[in-house]
């Protein structure tokens, strides 16, 4: 049986622990938060849009980030 991904309905986002990033350089940081398998991303600005990435989709995005993928 395959696993269903989450959607950010299955998680009680109140309880959730944000972290910002460079939250000295920008007033609404990118905010990501780390439950369970999954992690959790949203914009400081609009907290109600949250995206959720399973740990083998955000360890593509890390060794992307690593690998210059996202440099200009």
């Amino acid at each position: 049986m395959t696993q269903v991904k989450p959607t950010p309905d299955d998680f009680d986002l109140s309880a959730v622990e944000w972290v910002g990033s460079a939250e000295h350089l920008s007033e609404d940081p990118v905010q990501v938060a780390f439950v369970g398998e999954n992690v959790l991303m949203r914009n400081g600005a609009e907290t109600d849009r949250v995206l959720v990435f399973t740990q083998a989709e955000w360890d593509a995005f890390v060794a992307g980030a690593v690998d210059g993928e996202f440099d200009y």
